[in-house]
């Protein structure tokens, strides 16, 4: 049997609450590699659920209390989008068993590394995540990945590799979940207001990613973009913090373009793109180390910022042994995650792309990449995820959309929050329309594929973006084509 985890000996049970998740399902697995017993149930089973089984798990479908005591677990593992009055965890705890967040059980995870990448960020975890992880692999490294997204190279959202010595991870601020990571190399890509139904403003986001850094081991090294605003105002915080640890300032790294940062770090960016040159959107450009030459890397991926996430990854392969060398072959093969500017097929000869951006400068950078890529008419599919960030980010959302020559709405996506009755998709549809922009709000997928067949011509590009809900939609058009 595998050796298990420092805190989770090998044959202990552990059951995941909602374990067809893309972030579950891949801990599920991370945890059968350690030798633990995996069990877990979800509400709806998929060709997920089903590789999980493959593999020796038990996998109950829906949520009943039976199956915590059909399973007898020594260890509940669940997630933040888990709703109170869970049947399964209210056994649990009545029963005094062991309960805990999914990012307790990861934190559990990363003490089990002597090296650990943690990517954290607003937006572009997942991409740097992937980059990371391809170039240590293509310089030989075996480190166990953990990811937010399917990866092709993977077959899934992790590799199992070393059980010790090198993990990458993604590290997200929702619920302050990444505050239980450790981490002997953190980055942050960038630092932007979301997750509004956990903060209240900017400066509380600033705040919990100042809190990250003490997380970091007092030989770490941070890795930072050099021109992001709000993240040059988390490096003003982290002296404070680690002070009162009584920890030293960490090493930190910074990325960007020629000329970044120079007003707050009084030099270039340590990594630095230059000669940035783009072929159908796809940046090819140099990179320099400290003002030497370093790689030239030609990306796969649209978009100026994948640039900043190419910087980023190389970045931290490079604190962990990766090469300029393996870097270059690995970021000219890396097509994307799943769900990251992710090309499905093609309906009636337009091209679909699906991608995740669900927030307001994320789609900004999305639409920026697609118009880079040669095509007729962009027919944009939206839909928001969460009543609240609608809510709060409401104007934002309208001005990120505003430019779309087309843009079709499904209505908000929630699986953690109770539908309001105060806000609505058509609400953005309806302010775009009235600034004199082009936004139809639909009742249904149906009616979108219905629309789409009438209006969309061959070279033209259709792209959606959201939550997977919406995302499913891309397949689907591509089927019927």
């Amino acid at each position: 049997m595998s050796e298990g985890m420092k805190d989770l000996p090998s044959g202990k049970r552990v059951f995941f609450v909602g374990i067809g998740g893309i972030s579950m399902s891949g801990l599920a697995r991370i945890a059968v590699n350690y030798g633990l017993i995996v069990g877990g149930s979800d509400m709806h089973p998929s060709e997920r659920t089903e590789e999980l089984k493959e593999v020796g798990i038990t996998v109950y479908g829906g949520h009943s209390a039976d199956n915590i005591k059909e399973f007898a677990p020594d260890i509940v593992v669940h997630t933040a989008a888990i709703l109170p009055g869970n049947s399964e965890l209210a056994y649990a705890r009545e029963k005094g068993l062991i309960v805990m967040e999914r990012s307790v059980f990861l934190g559990l995870i990363t003490r089990n590394f002597n090296n650990v990448i943690n990517i954290s960020g607003t937006h572009g975890k997942t991409t740097t995540t992937s980059m990371v992880s391809l170039i240590l692999l293509a310089g030989g490294a075996n480190p166990t990945v953990h990811l937010g997204a399917e990866l092709d190279a993977f077959g899934g959202s992790v590799y199992l590799g070393s059980k010790d010595q090198l993990l990458v991870s993604e590290a997200c601020e929702y619920h302050r979940s990444f505050l239980e990571f450790y981490s002997t190399i953190a980055a942050i890509t960038n630092i932007d207001y979301d997750h509004v139904d956990c903060y209240s403003c900017i400066d509380e986001v600033i705040d919990v990613f100042t809190q990250f850094t003490e997380k970091l081991s007092p030989e770490g090294t941070l890795v930072i973009p050099a021109g992001d605003k709000n993240v040059q105002e988390c490096v003003r915080r982290i002296p404070g913090v680690r002070a009162k640890l009584g920890m030293e300032e960490p090493r930190i790294l910074t990325t960007g373009l020629e000329g970044e940062g120079m007003d707050f770090f009084k030099r270039e960016p340590d990594f630095c793109a230059v000669n940035i040159e783009y072929t159908d959107g796809k940046a090819g450009f140099d990179v320099l180390f400290k003002g030497r030459p370093y790689t030239h890397i030609q990306l796969a991926i649209p978009g100026t910022h994948n640039v900043y996430n190419a910087l980023t990854a190389i970045a931290c392969a490079s604190l962990a042994g990766g090469t300029g060398e393996a870097a270059r072959k690995a970021l000219s093969e890396f097509t994307g995650a799943e769900g990251r500017f992710t090309i499905k097929g093609y309906f009636m000869g337009a091209m679909v792309v699906t991608d995740y951006a669900h927030h307001p400068s994320a789609a900004r950078a999305t639409l920026d990449a697609a118009s880079h890529v040669p095509h007729n008419k962009t027919w944009v599919v939206f839909q928001p995820l969460t009543y609240s960030r609608t809510k709060v980010l409401f104007e934002d959302y309208v001005t990120s959309l505003l430019p779309c020559e087309n843009v079709f709405f499904d209505e908000i996506f929630s699986d953690r929050e109770v539908n309001p009755g105060d806000i609505s998709s058509k609400d953005i549809a309806d302010e775009i329309n009235r600034r004199g922009g082009h936004a139809i709000f639909f009742h249904s997928k149906d009616e979108i594929v219905d629309k789409l067949s009438e209006v969309v011509s061959k070279d033209d590009m259709i792209l959606i973006l959201g939550p997977e809900d919406i995302r499913a939609l891309g397949d689907r058009l591509v089927e019927i084509n």
